[in-house]
C-alpha cells in the first residue's frame, strides 16, 4: 500500500467521548486494521474491510466539518505506514491532533505536535504481553495514558503500575471502567479511597448515543 494511500472504515463528526478533549466537537478518522484482540474491544469492525483512500481525499472530508479537533483512530493506526504521514499532514494544516493507540507499537516516529492517548493494556484485556513499555520514554505533557480496567484485579494492576512508574509526572493519567465489567461507582470509589493522581473518565458517547458505530 503507498504510503500516501490509507485503508479507512470510517470519517464522521463527533463530539469526543474522552480524555481532557472530552465534549469537544471532532473528526475521527477511523483506520482499519489491528493486531490485538482485546477482549472489551468495541470497534471489531474496523478490523478488516475498510475503503483504501488517497491522502487528499481524506484530508478534503476532514476540512469539510469546519473544526479544529481531529483524532485519528483505529482498529490500531499505527499498523498502516501511512498514518504517521496523515498525522504530518494534518498537523501542517493547522489542526489539533490526537491519536488514539493500543501502545503496542513504536511511538517514537510520531509527529511530536500529536497528542497521543495510548492504552496500556491490563491483564483483564487479554494482550497485557503486548505494551511496548520503551514508549513511555516517548511520552510528553501533551500525551495521556489510558487504563481500561474490568476488575478489581485490573485495578491493583494499573495503580501499581501508576505508582512504581510514577506515570502521572510524565502526563495525565485516564481510569475507565469497561462496559459490562467493574461498575463506574466502584471504580470511582477505588480512585478516591486511594487517592489515585488519575482522571476517572466515562465515554460520554456511549452515554448519549450506546454502542451505535460513528456516533
Amino acid at each position: 500500500m503507498p504510503t500516501d494511500s490509507l485503508r479507512i472504515t470510517e470519517i464522521f463528526y463527533s463530539l469526543q467521548g474522552e480524555t481532557s478533549r472530552v465534549g469537544l466537537p471532532t473528526v475521527f478518522v477511523r483506520l482499519t486494521g489491528c493486531p490485538l484482540r482485546c477482549g472489551y474491544c468495541d470497534s471489531e469492525y474496523a478490523f478488516h474491510g475498510g475503503q483504501l483512500q488517497r491522502m487528499e481525499r481524506i484530508l478534503d472530508e476532514v476540512r469539510s466539518h469546519g473544526t479544529p479537533y481531529v483524532c485519528v483512530t483505529g482498529g490500531e493506526p499505527l499498523a498502516q505506514k501511512g498514518c504517521l504521514l496523515l498525522l504530518k499532514r494534518l498537523c501542517d494544516e493547522g489542526y489539533s491532533v490526537s491519536l488514539e493507540t493500543s501502545g503496542a507499537l513504536p511511538l517514537d516516529s510520531v509527529d511530536p505536535r500529536v497528542s497521543k492517548i495510548m492504552d496500556i493494556k491490563t491483564p483483564g484485556s487479554g494482550e497485557v504481553m503486548r505494551n511496548h513499555w520503551p514508549n513511555l520514554e516517548t511520552l510528553t505533557p501533551l500525551d495521556e495514558i489510558k487504563f481500561v480496567i474490568c476488575h478489581e484485579a485490573d485495578y491493583e494492576w494499573a495503580r501499581q503500575v501508576v505508582q512504581e512508574q510514577q506515570l502521572h509526572l510524565r502526563c495525565g493519567v485516564l481510569f475507565s471502567p469497561v462496559n459490562g465489567g467493574v461498575s463506574a461507582t466502584e471504580l470511582a470509589d477505588w480512585v478516591l479511597r486511594d487517592r489515585l493522581p488519575v482522571r476517572f473518565q466515562l465515554q460520554l458517547h456511549k452515554v448519549l448515543w450506546g454502542n451505535i458505530p460513528g456516533r
